[in-house]
Parts: structure tokens; sequence; C-alpha cells
């Protein structure tokens, strides 16, 4: 499992979290993109070491690094309050690339979870139990806040920025996209505090989270997929929605197990199937996806 797992961060670090920035804001966020692989291969190197002081040292540069990003999310909140207030730019110019309301509620998780994943994978590679939780399970958090924090939340906020307006819309679409944005990060947010508190916490959490994203996957088979330019986008937006599916179904599966003590997968079984069908299925294609979308 711990290859697979370093081989899903690895993906996450060197290219979906500088994507993806490249996706929140092409210009305010050009720099921080261009300069996060820097980082990320130090942190992706860390993994791969044995643990103890050289592994830890890695892993707190990269660290540094998301904790930096994370300070932008405020910065980011402030200032669509500020454009909300003022209706717009001075002077009538377009406004920065940037989303208000529930979308930059997404928009920000994104920001603030690489910090997370990061804390998690300095404590994991000192062989530190932070707050008591075991390291197999301070390392899968590296993963799941790359992922189900980072793309799922800026996902999510670009679906509620793009879906509603998208031609062809549907009825709802509006409220749909709006509760994805919220959803999202609310879930993943209970899914963490699922850890200090007991299972049903979590269970709580994946159930929130879960509907968020098939949320996400409507909209983005039903809203935006059509509107594609070409083939090859549409393939990657039917993909990245159609994995959504069965990879949080498997998420609610494994939750439920935890809670209530039925049969459900193991966590090896679930990196092989959630992780990496979330990794590649969704981010990837996702990502991908949205920066074809999105060029000139």
């Amino acid at each position: 499992m711990t290859v697979l797992v370093n081989l899903i961060v690895t993906l996450g670090m060197l290219y979906v979290v500088p994507a993806g920035l490249r996706l929140i804001d092409p210009a305010g966020l050009r720099t921080a993109a261009r300069l996060w692989p820097v980082p990320a291969a130090l942190g992706a190197l860390c993994l791969w070491l044995p643990r103890g002081i050289p592994a830890t040292a890695l892993a707190a540069l990269y660290a540094a690094a998301a904790l930096a990003l994370a300070t932008r999310a405020p910065a980011r909140l402030l200032e669509a309050r500020r454009r909300s207030r003022a209706g717009g730019s001075a002077g009538g110019a377009p406004p920065r690339t940037t989303v208000s309301g529930p979308a930059e509620v997404a928009v920000c998780t994104a920001l603030v979870s690489p910090s997370i994943a990061a804390t998690a994978l300095v404590a994991e590679r000192a062989g530190y139990r932070l707050f008591g939780f075991d390291l197999d399970i301070l390392a899968l958090t590296v993963p799941h806040f790359h992922f189900a924090g980072f793309t799922a939340a800026l996902v999510a906020g670009l679906v509620c920025r793009a879906g509603a307006t998208a031609p062809g819309s549907a009825p709802g679409s509006a409220t749909l996209s709006r509760w994805a944005a919220y959803s999202v990060p609310g879930g993943t947010l209970l899914v963490l505090l699922g850890y200090f508190v007991d299972d049903w916490a979590e269970l709580a959490g994946a159930v929130v989270l879960t509907t968020g994203m098939w949320a996400v996957a409507l909209l983005t088979w039903r809203d935006i997929r059509p509107g594609a330019r070409d083939r090859t986008t549409g393939a990657l937006l039917g993909t990245s929605a159609a994995v959504l599916v069965a990879t949080m179904l498997l998420a609610l599966w494994w939750a439920a197990g935890e809670a209530t003590g039925i049969t459900h997968p193991t966590l090896t079984w679930m990196a092989a199937t959630h992780g990496l069908g979330n990794a590649l299925g969704f981010a990837l294609c996702s990502v991908l996806a949205w920066r074809r979308l999105t060029v000139d």
C-alpha cells in the first residue's frame, strides 16, 4: 500500500496542485504555481526516504510552502467581500480572476488543504503520532487532503462558477452548484473533525462530502460536458463525473463499516480503488479538462 499511496501523493504534489493554482487565479497565483514544483519535489522525495531527520526536514520545507499558500485564503475572502460590497472593480474594469460566495469558500478550502496534508506529512516522516493518530492514518491524511481537500474543493468551486451559466443548464443548477461548493468543503471539514470525535461523526462527514461530490458529478455531466469544445475535453469531463459515482460510494461503504461494524473494504483495498480512482479518474481528468476549457 505504501508504494501506491506515495505515487498518488507524488502526482498530487507535482502536478495537480500547481495546475490547480493556475485554474484558481492565473495572474495572482502565477508565481506560486511556477515555483511550486520546487518544494513539491522535496516533499515527494521525502516520501521515499526512511523516517528520520532527512525525511522530516524535506517534509518541513514542503510544509512551509503549503502554509504560505494557505495564507492566501483569508486575503481572497476579504477581497471577495470588498468586491461584493463595491459592486465590482473600480472604473468598471473586469475583476481579477476570482469567484465570490460559495465558490470562493470552495476555492479557499483548496488553498488551505495542502497545509493540512503537509502537517500530517511532517509528523509521519518524524515518526510522531500527532494528536495520537497512528502513523498509517497520518500517511493516508496526506493524499486525502491533496485530493478530497484540494482537488475536490477546487473543482466544486469551478463547477459553481461555471455550471449555473453553462449553455443549456437545467433548472435548479444554480442551487445545486451552490450546495456542491458548500458541502464539499463542509464534508471535508466534518471528516477531519470525525478523526477527533468518533466514527459516527466521520460517517456524517462522508455523507455530506459524498452528496456534494455527486452534485459536482451531475453538474459536470449534465451542464458542463455538453459545452466542451472537443471530444477529448468532453471525455475527460465525462470520466471524472462517472468515476466520482463509484469512488464516493466506496467512501460511504468504508465510513459506514467503521461506524457500524458491517463488512467493509480494508485500507489497502480502499487505496487501490477509491484512492487510485479519485487520483487518476477524477482529479487528473478534471484538472486536464478544466485547463482545456480555460485555454483562450
